[in-house]
């Protein structure tokens, strides 16, 4: 539904709710989420005859109606729930989520009043739903020991599959002990602005054998001209050292702020001819990684696929530890030909690496002008 529509046809979407006791879902004027008066009438319409909606938002202003819903009960199929700077008890929170049955999605946002208590057991009081979605955003009071004790519950341990955290109390530096206690958590999020580099201090991995897709996006929130490197530098290398350490077995796709991150997680090439040695520490990353990367949020992600090393008894250019990759012109410039290319780097054998040349213009084949004239470039390059 267009917003024209819903803005200026409240009553014309009151009447048309009115006869679909089977709807649930429905595009709402941005009143309805904030009690504005306009929307009343749409509001009983929807409370009485839609006893099937499942997904909700309350924002800032529609505190009375959010705290009605744990006595009046009218969606008891509620599946996700939105709430943003709404201004409630902690014991009304409890009791309205605690009347939603099958909830399994809720996104809180901009809640500075919530904090570790809200997972704390209370016989008089309902606990914190077990859902398998969970987004916290710009709570600063909710901190990793409060979400560790909400998932000390076998149901919520079960549960868990998808968390993304931004601006909380739950650091990089203390997630680890979140994923210690998330045995099925699929997918984790986390967004951070930090002014000084990872602490010294040792600090365990990140380790998770369920974790499959992960948002680890981490910026200097000011850049001191006096230092070589943002302190976001540091939090990459923590997580390079998690993923080689192979505490992230299941991990398929991950999307960071740092373009240099590729290169922490590559291996470097083994000649042909060198000498095998067991002590070597650094063999790359184990398993396949999608990995995308950009500098800033508002570039587009670089994509760059790891594969695991080659077994040492394989010959010619098989070398796999380098990735096949998808690069803009910012990661190798415009010599590559477009704004973005797709490509193979592959072993020559000797220790080295040859590139796939495009199709269509100048490649990195003898001079910038490309090949020879009439043969083909892909010809030109088997030789």
């Amino acid at each position: 539904m267009s917003y024209m529509t819903r803005e200026t046809c409240k009553a014309d979407l009151a009447r048309t709710v009115s006869v679909l006791p089977n709807l649930r879902y429905v595009d709402l004027p941005e009143g309805f989420y904030s009690d504005d008066n306009s929307v009343n009438t749409l509001k009983n319409e929807l409370q009485s005859r839609c006893p099937d909606i499942r997904k909700m938002k309350y924002f800032a202003g529609a505190e009375s109606s959010f705290t009605a819903l744990a006595q009046y009960r009218p969606w008891q199929n509620m599946e996700i729930l939105e709430l943003s700077g709404v201004s409630i008890e902690l014991s009304t929170l409890l009791h309205v989520l605690g009347s939603f049955p099958v909830l399994h999605q809720l996104k809180l946002v901009d809640l500075p009043w919530l904090d570790d208590q809200i997972f704390t057991i209370n016989s008089s009081i309902p606990p914190f739903p077990a859902i398998s979605s969970l987004t916290l955003e710009n709570i600063p009071n909710i901190s990793a020991n409060g979400l560790v004790l909400y998932l000390s519950r076998p149901d919520t341990r079960e549960a868990l599959a998808s968390l993304s955290i931004s601006e909380t109390g739950i650091l990089s530096t203390t997630l680890h002990k979140v994923l210690a206690q998330a045995p099925h958590l699929v997918a984790l999020s986390i967004s951070e602005n930090v002014d000084r580099s990872f602490p010294l201090s040792p600090t365990p991995p990140l380790s998770s054998r369920s974790l499959q897709i992960l948002h680890f996006e981490i910026l200097s929130s000011n850049t001191n001209p006096h230092t070589l490197h943002p302190p976001s530098e540091s939090y990459y290398n923590y997580l390079s050292t998690s993923l080689l350490a192979g505490t992230l077995p299941s991990l398929s796709a991950l999307y960071a702020f740092s373009p240099t991150l590729p290169l922490l997680l590559l291996a470097p090439p083994t000649a042909p001819f060198a000498l095998k040695n067991g002590n070597n520490p650094y063999t790359g990353l184990r398993h396949s990684l999608d990995l995308y990367t950009k500098s800033t949020p508002e570039l587009e992600w670089d994509l760059t696929v790891i594969s695991p090393p080659t077994p040492s008894n394989r010959r010619g250019s098989a070398t796999a530890t380098r990735p096949v990759s998808t690069y803009s012109n910012f990661g190798l410039g415009p010599a590559w030909g477009g704004q973005e290319r797709d490509s193979v780097i592959v072993g020559n054998g000797f220790g080295g690496f040859l590139a796939v040349p495009t199709e269509d213009g100048a490649g990195r084949l003898g001079s910038p002008g490309g090949g020879k004239k009439g043969v083909s470039r892909t010809a030109e390059w088997m030789g």
